[in-house]
């Protein structure tokens, strides 16, 4: 498929037509919010349970779009040299040593009194090379606004939620300008700015600064006729009924106050764990015997035996129309 200009998408209906073609079925609010992030260049915060399909909007963006697909996984303590850049230590290193030995082969020690000194022409032009972008190590924020050739990159920054109030301050400063600053080498802009995109689970409130700086979208669970969809085109080997049965059957589990309630990508594997054991639809017995592939957490399976198992086969069966 040939890569498609997604910031010349003239709207929101173009924009979830091109998600679906690469199998992501968006809702109008999703492609509102991502079309209008698009057009205004501005980064798109989206928020919701785990398992909606957060990370996929960028995955999906950077396939259509053809530009590198750059992450960056937040967690707690994450700083600057994880997220920008850093220097290459072990390379500079065997520079260095390597530079020695040429000079002692030549007949001149790094120091000494026929050797360079500090300050001498010999020791500047060695310090500029030990801080060449050679030896520059990229991280995802710098990467992704160094000028490229072609499609902007596309970046995920996942679970912002889980970095700290430091880092959110600093990711906001960068995504003010598209700039990253190396003291040793000067600024790197974006000739284009990246496409961008920030997730996060909730656990925490994000900073109302960065927030101002995004524009926000609410993702929630789809309904269940998308949910049967989207089963069906991310796993076409499923039978129609089993894909309605089962996003019936996680439907239903959502209502019941989980722990960890399903998301999309556990109804996909539900059902094809479903369909590789030749199941042909939900029985009591399948359910039992699968429930670790939609439900990850015990108190969360002993609460659906409690509930019922039969019970809620029964109503997801009704649900579905058989």
């Amino acid at each position: 498929m040939a890569p498609t200009d997604l910031r010349s998408l003239p709207s929101p209906a173009a924009v979830a037509d091109a998600l679906a073609v690469d199998g992501y079925l968006a809702d109008e609010g999703l492609a509102t919010a991502l079309f209008l992030a698009l057009r205004l260049r501005r980064p798109l915060l989206l928020e919701g349970e785990a398992g909606v399909g957060k990370t996929e909007v960028a995955r999906t963006a950077s396939r259509i779009g053809g530009g590198e697909l750059i992450r960056l996984q937040c967690y707690e303590g994450i700083d600057a040299a994880q997220a920008v850049y850093e220097w290459d230590y072990s390379r500079q290193l065997l520079h260095l040593r390597a530079a020695e030995a040429a000079a002692a082969i030549s007949g001149a020690g790094p120091t000494g009194p026929t050797g360079p000194t500090a300050g001498s022409p010999d020791t500047d032009r060695l310090e500029d090379e030990l801080f060449a972008e050679r030896f520059l190590v990229r991280r995802p924020l710098l990467r992704a606004v160094s000028p490229t050739e072609g499609p902007p990159p596309v970046l995920l920054i996942d679970e912002v939620d889980r970095a700290d109030d430091e880092f959110e301050a600093f990711l906001l400063e960068v995504l003010s300008d598209y700039a990253v600053t190396v003291p040793e080498l000067g600024t790197f802009v974006a000739t284009e700015p990246p496409v961008v995109v920030l997730t996060s689970n909730r656990t925490r409130d994000v900073h109302d600064a960065l927030k101002r700086r995004c524009l926000y979208h609410w993702v929630e669970h789809p309904d269940f006729e998308r949910e049967v969809a989207i089963v069906e085109r991310r796993a076409p080997e499923v039978p129609a009924p089993v894909a309605r049965q089962v996003a019936a059957m996680t439907e239903r589990f959502r209502d019941l106050g989980l722990y960890k309630p399903p998301g999309v990508a556990e109804s996909i594997d539900w059902a094809v764990a479903l369909a590789t054991l030749g199941r042909p639809g939900l029985d009591p017995d399948g359910v039992r015997a699968t429930l670790g592939t939609v439900l990850k957490y015990r108190e969360d399976q002993e609460r659906i035996v409690d509930v019922g198992i039969p019970e809620l086969v029964r109503e997801a069966l009704e649900r579905a129309g058989r």
